[in-house]
């Protein structure tokens, strides 16, 4: 049906969206303005993918080929480098990479790029993706230096699917989903193992090994590898981890565990038969540090990417676990968990590539939206390499393990959530079992426009510019000079939302594009108002920008 579109407006049933902007007209079906505030009900004739298709906004990628993704990757002097050129269009696909610095290659097959750069500086290379139907060319930019993690990290945790009921099978599952699902032509590539995987310490290090539910780590780090992805994992600093595995102190020199012989189950986890006694003894920092032998136990399997949980933060095993990565060659992105005090955030600018500001998520409204709309004071320690975040993706099939269902957020509370984790320039996180994604959440996980603000190479948080009611609107700046902009209803009825262009310091002309349906819409010199949906969100971007080359003239 044709919707009247002002501003990034919509008619609706309930009032006339009203802005200061050129008309026209589209044509789109599946009109977020449409989404129930109820949370959809499935029954065993209509499955998610049924029920949700129609509150699909993101437009199909095109066949012909388009590189997505981040346009900048950090990476340290003879560290080993991955990075898959993530690239939408029909397959076969030929890649190629001009300028490629010295000691890389790229598989032209699969756009995979490994090797190692041994000279500290800043790359340029175009990505070159060809198909049958045509080409496309993008400038990227390799910085070889001190930082990693040039832009938010993209990917999967296991924890809020599978909780402790995680293992290799289910984990080497959602590799291949990130895969066979597209993902990775989008730009998602971690894969990381939350807290569960842990066994007894041992092995030539003397670190913990894994239990039987992972019955080869390394096997599974070169399979994740071999797909193009990355692979992270978990632990603490405490004797004990929140799911009652071992942690990486102890209270015995050798590094073995009082408690295990009594307590520990089939897979080494703390649990009481009796329910005399809770695995929340173990929540505390042993007498005995085996920091260093764990680091060296997760470079020889390959790791990636660390989550280190514990409360509170303390900068002493923040930076103990720190020193420890960097003594190996190895780039690990450094992600701290949880509720980090703001009181140290220079600290955690400093020190990691990531720390969690608040505790765990729920997927309901009041969680999501307590969580993500409390960020904006951590905005001056934000920037590439160093990351606020405000926990994992609520999306899709969730559950904590091992039972999964489907998220209790409603579709417009899916929108608002993806729209203000990439406006605060969070890590993406997915949270669901990938191997059950139903076509909407995938529609929310794949949109390039959304993705390319959370990735942009700025790396601006985004902050709340203003107030109005139940109206809160947030803004980031963008490297090219636009502003990408979220006007969110945290209220429960439909509500007016408006965005002076004075509000944002922009001026003359701009075109407002809609970023989930990915169209121009509308141009305007000095506003745009439009009703916004209960507990929804416009996310729009404001361009060109302010410009930098004409002087602004006097008044």
């Amino acid at each position: 049906m044709n919707k009247l579109i002002t501003g990034i407006g919509i008619l609706f049933l309930s009032g006339m969206v009203s802005a200061s902007a050129q008309m026209q007209y589209v044509d789109n079906d599946a009109c977020q303005d449409d989404l129930s505030l109820s949370t959809p009900k499935f029954t065993r004739e209509a499955s998610p993918l049924d029920t949700l298709r129609k509150y699909i906004l993101t437009p199909k990628a095109p066949d012909t080929p388009r590189i997505n993704g981040a346009k900048v990757f950090g990476v340290r002097p003879g560290s080993q480098f991955l990075y898959t050129i993530p690239a939408t269009g029909i397959r076969p696909m030929a890649f190629s990479v001009e300028n490629l610095p010295k000691g890389l290659k790229v598989n032209t097959e699969t756009g995979r790029i490994t090797g190692s750069i041994q000279k500290a500086g800043e790359y340029i290379v175009t990505f070159i993706a060809k198909n049958s139907l045509g080409e496309a060319k993008r400038n990227f930019k390799i910085v070889v230096g001190d930082k990693i993690a040039l832009t938010p990290p993209m990917g999967w945790n296991s924890w809020n699917c599978w909780g402790h009921a995680v293992s290799q099978e289910k984990v080497l599952s959602s590799a291949k989903a990130m895969v066979e699902k597209g993902l990775i032509n989008h730009g998602w590539q971690y894969i990381n193992i939350d807290d569960g995987w842990q066994g007894l310490r041992g092995g030539k290090y003397n670190g913990v090994m894994t239990n039987s539910k992972f019955p080869d780590m390394k096997g599974l780090a070169d399979a994740v590898h071999a797909m193009g992805l990355k692979i992270g994992i978990y632990s603490g600093p405490w004797v004990g981890t929140y799911a009652g595995h071992i942690g990486a102190y102890c209270d015995n020199p050798d590094g073995t565990y009082d408690w295990v012989e009594r307590y520990a189950n089939e897979y080494y986890r703390y649990v009481d038969t009796t329910k005399q006694t809770k695995h929340g003894v173990n929540y505390h920092h042993g007498k005995y540090s085996f920091v260093k032998n764990d680091v060296r136990q997760w470079m020889e399997w390959g790791m990636d990417y660390l989550k280190y949980d514990w409360n509170p933060n303390d900068v002493y095993h923040v930076t103990e676990m720190h020193d420890a990565l960097r003594s190996h060659n190895r780039d690990v992105v450094f992600s701290l968990s949880n509720s980090a005090p703001w009181g140290d955030a220079i600290q955690w600018e400093r020190l990691a590539n990531c720390w969690r500001t608040t505790g765990d998520i729920k997927d309901t409204w009041e969680s999501m939206s307590r969580l993500g709309f409390n960020q904006t004071k951590w905005a001056p320690f934000v920037g590439p390499g160093h990351w606020i975040d405000p926990d994992m993706l609520v999306v899709g099939m969730v559950g904590w393990g091992p039972k999964l269902h489907y998220t209790r957020l409603t579709p417009d509370e899916q929108y608002t959530h993806i729209s203000l984790w990439a406006l605060l320039s969070s890590p993406l996180l997915i949270g669901c079992d990938m191997a059950q994604l139903d076509d909407f959440t995938l529609s929310l996980l794949t949109n390039d426009e959304v993705i390319e603000v959370n990735q942009d190479p700025m790396g601006k948080q985004g902050i709340v510019i203003a107030e109005q009611g139940n109206i809160v609107t947030y803004a980031k700046p963008l490297e090219d000079g636009s502003m990408a902009v979220g006007l969110f209803n945290r209220g429960n009825t439909m509500a007016k939302g408006t965005l002076t262009w004075k509000s944002v310091g922009i001026r003359g002309e701009q075109t407002v594009r809609d970023l989930w349906r990915q169209q121009d819409i509308a141009t305007s010199d000095v506003e745009f108002v439009t009703d916004i949906a209960p507990h929804g969100v416009r996310f729009i971007k404001l361009y060109p920008g302010n410009s930098r080359k004409q002087a602004t003239s006097g008044r």
